[in-house]
């Protein structure tokens, strides 16, 4: 029993050892895992705002007739330069059969009161002279043919108005269309033929032409509600025109809305800002531009790529590895500071001279497959 028992231990000694010696060799045939590393250098590190917007000229107008009728006569085009009061556009007026009507009434109506004061006038006129009337009565008709007479012409001035749109004794018509501002024509919303509506209290009336001064244009856009409180109305900031090459113009901050917008679940402030453009270049309103807007700002600081810090998972302190004369990698707590999406600044923890390793080993392309997959 004792000798049966003995050549049992013996076998599972045997058996225990091959597997002891099995996985020293596998462990030292492994493949030893080679790490890259990249080190601290020096750069700069800059935070900034992107406002995503438009630019548009500061002084826009649109012109709207005085009066309602057709388009007979457009004399300029879209993109045309004018000046203040120059003739855009003329309108033919198509009078109202009814008012017309009314008007013409009144005119013969009016005429038939005018026509019977001036006899009154003249009789009384004649028997004042000769004292038979007093001279108050006299005063009144002469009062009462001055009110008929200007009641005619009047009438005749509302007739001209319904059935010309203007009156020809008076100043510029109402039926020209002048710029009000000089600058270039943005837009001619109609055609020759179209009919138009005057602008008055209850109606916005129809734009004839969009007249705009493209010498001064300026920046609207809108940034996020987290950004918002780094800005200030008056600091310097950065347009970019990706129509032009993504050229850069200077432009000044001078406005930042006190209420924000709810759009799409986040909210967004409205900025404006005053834009110098350069005479070299054909700006179009409507360009899209972006803003950009420098918070932070530091030069020749020590700073790392951010994808190499890591994280603790209990403390939440930030680490990198650190290579040291064995080539062993050891975890090393840093102080960071300000980062801008890629490079991050490094106040405390290492020197220009530390190996940082970087997460993702290197990997032997002869151990790749055909498909571009580790075997």
């Amino acid at each position: 029993m004792n000798k049966t028992l003995k050549i049992f231990l013996g076998i599972i000694l045997l058996i225990l050892l091959a597997i002891v010696l099995k996985y020293f060799k596998d462990s030292n045939s492994s493949d030893i895992i080679d790490y890259k590393t990249e080190q601290p250098f020096l750069s700069s590190v800059d935070i900034k705002i992107v406002a995503t917007g438009k630019l548009n000229p500061e002084e826009e107008v649109e012109i709207k007739p005085q009066i309602s009728g057709i388009v007979d006569k457009i004399y300029l085009e879209e993109g045309d330069l004018v000046q203040k009061g120059d003739l855009i556009a003329k309108i033919r007026v198509v009078p109202n059969e009814q008012a017309l009507a009314s008007a013409k009434s009144r005119i013969k109506t009016t005429k038939f009161t005018y026509e019977n004061n001036k006899t009154l006038f003249q009789r009384n006129k004649a028997l004042y002279e000769k004292g038979v009337i007093s001279r108050q009565d006299f005063e009144t008709s002469e009062l009462n043919l001055n009110q008929s007479k200007e009641n005619f012409l009047q009438a005749r001035n509302d007739y001209q108005i319904i059935e010309q749109g203007s009156i020809s004794v008076g100043g510029m018509a109402n039926t020209n269309i002048v710029s009000q501002i000089s600058g270039t024509i943005l837009q001619i919303p109609v055609r020759e033929g179209d009919q138009v509506i005057e602008s008055n209290n209850f109606n916005a009336g129809t734009t004839i032409a969009t007249v705009a001064d493209m010498s001064k244009m300026i920046f609207e856009g809108k940034v996020d509600e987290s950004e918002v409180a780094n800005l200030e109305e008056g600091e310097k900031i950065k347009v970019v025109l990706g129509a032009i090459n993504e050229m850069e113009f200077p432009a000044k901050l001078t406005f930042v809305a006190p209420k924000g917008i709810e759009e799409n679940g986040a909210v967004q402030f409205t900025i404006k800002a005053d834009v110098e453009v350069s005479t070299g270049y054909k700006i179009r309103a409507g360009y899209s531009a972006n803003a950009e807007i420098e918070v932070v700002s530091k030069d020749s600081v020590m700073v790392i790529k951010e994808s190499l810090l890591q994280f603790n998972r209990f403390t939440e302190k930030p680490f990198v590895e650190v290579q040291d004369d064995k080539g062993n990698y050891s975890a090393r707590d840093v102080e960071i500071g300000i980062s801008d999406g890629i490079n991050i600044e490094i106040l405390n923890g290492l020197e220009l001279s530390d190996n940082i390793k970087v997460w993702n080993k290197v990997i032997d392309e002869d151990n790749l497959d055909e498909e571009g997959k580790k075997d």
